[in-house]
């Protein structure tokens, strides 16, 4: 049977740590439309939707050739939750089967990412998933150790059992189990049959502040100049002398 999937871009015009964070330029392009682009062109979705909370998200909707869903005002505060937002969403659009929520903070996330994720998820009969980033750290919660043992050698990095932490960059629900969670308990990020979907290092780096913004800035612009790595001048000439490799 045919699943109908949608994906929504969420854009509040209001941001607590980082003013108008989803109409800041990387590399000369806002942020919202990394998210936009890469939705679109991952070609999994039956409809890509913004939900704003603010008419010129309608208008980056136009220029964009996407579809456009003006939340209601008591969604747009910073108090708002994740689960309310996509409640709404399911709500108003009783069409979808799945609903995937293509994070904007996510300015390097791939349209291949989405992709396999979103196949990943259909494919495996999921209920909902959250993207993580995969890191091999020592790693303590509560100051406690959780992948490591202090009364051992030390482990070297690539020995250890990775930490998944959650980067949130895309989402994915299934409308019927979302819907039932949601009323029963009042949240579903976790409903049903849950999951987590390994992203990429460089699409974990989310923009949260300025300086995530700007660390981004200076990424975007060096991908987009394909600079070769460049090494100490000493290296060329150890390389001619057979010291290395």
């Amino acid at each position: 049977m045919t699943q109908i999937i949608y994906a929504m871009i969420p854009a509040r015009v209001g941001s607590t740590r980082l003013k108008l964070k989803n109409l800041s330029l990387i590399a000369g392009k806002p942020l919202i439309e990394y998210a936009i682009d890469a939705a679109k062109d991952s070609q999994v979705f039956d409809r890509v939707v913004i939900n704003g909370d603010h008419r010129i998200f309608e208008k980056i909707s136009e220029r964009c050739c996407v579809d456009f869903y003006q939340r209601r005002g008591s969604l747009g505060s910073s108090q708002t939750k994740s689960d309310e937002v996509v409640f709404d969403f399911f709500q108003n659009h009783p069409e979808a089967d799945i609903l995937a929520w293509v994070n904007t903070i996510a300015p390097f996330q791939t349209s291949g990412e989405i992709r396999e994720a979103t196949n990943f998820f259909v494919n495996k009969e999921l209920d909902s998933l959250i993207t993580v980033e995969e890191k091999k750290v020592h790693a303590n919660f509560r100051n406690e150790p959780i992948n490591y043992s202090p009364n051992e050698v030390f482990s070297q990095t690539q020995d250890l059992l990775p930490v998944n932490i959650f980067t949130y960059s895309l989402m994915m629900w299934r409308r019927e189990t979302f819907i039932s969670q949601y009323l029963k308990n009042g949240f579903a990020l976790f409903s049903g049959k849950f999951a987590t979907f390994k992203i990429s290092r460089l699409t974990g780096h989310i923009i949260k502040d300025e300086l995530d913004l700007a660390m981004a800035n200076a990424m975007m612009k060096m991908l987009k100049l394909n600079n070769p790595v460049h090494y100490d001048p000493l290296v060329e000439e150890y390389e001619k002398a057979g010291h290395f490799f």
